[in-house]
């Protein structure tokens, strides 16, 4: 993993504040950091990733959210993290050795997401994301901005606009 790491953090190295959709150069393939939660896999648009890192003490924060799972110091940044878990409101379990935390950038702000583990870069064009299914007020379908199929394999694209604009984290001003 950390020479998957180090290609993350190379690839990812962008202009946080651009905040760019994820499309390639010839604008038919976009690229995905996938993970998983529960089980399931979701896709985190690359660009909007900064690095993944190792799980490292998170400290709490009081009166925040239940899925703020706290802040980190990240080479002097502190930075909040979500537990995606809790924000899908899907049962905890404990840390593993493949638990990661991934530096994404929303509105011009490192938040770190809480995952179970970190898969690959996936390659998905255009034609196999479909637009997020109406499933009606299930908890989490607000943050879903669509599904990758890559033949029998399905990926719930998160819209990390609405997942973390959304939430009240610890140094942001807003409670």
């Amino acid at each position: 993993m950390s020479t998957t790491s180090a290609a993350f953090q190379a690839s990812a190295m962008v202009d946080p504040a651009a905040e760019p959709s994820g499309q390639s150069q010839g604008g038919e393939a976009l690229q995905f950091v996938t993970c998983r939660v529960e089980g399931e896999e979701f896709a985190i648009d690359i660009l909007r990733v900064q690095e993944i890192i190792r799980m490292v003490d998170i400290t709490k924060v009081p009166k925040t959210a239940s899925y703020v799972e706290g802040v980190i110091n990240l080479r002097g940044r502190i930075v909040p993290v979500i537990n995606l878990r809790r924000r899908f409101a899907m049962p905890d379990v404990a840390r593993s050795a493949h638990s990661r935390i991934v530096i994404v950038y929303v509105s011009k702000r490192a938040v770190g997401l809480l995952v179970d583990a970190v898969s690959e870069v996936q390659r998905i064009s255009r034609s196999q994301i479909e637009a997020a299914p109406s499933i009606g007020s299930a908890m989490g379908a607000e943050f879903v901005q669509g599904v990758g199929r890559l033949g029998e394999r399905l990926m719930t694209i998160l819209d990390l606009n609405r997942l973390l604009l959304s939430a009240a984290l610890p140094g942001t001003g807003r409670s």
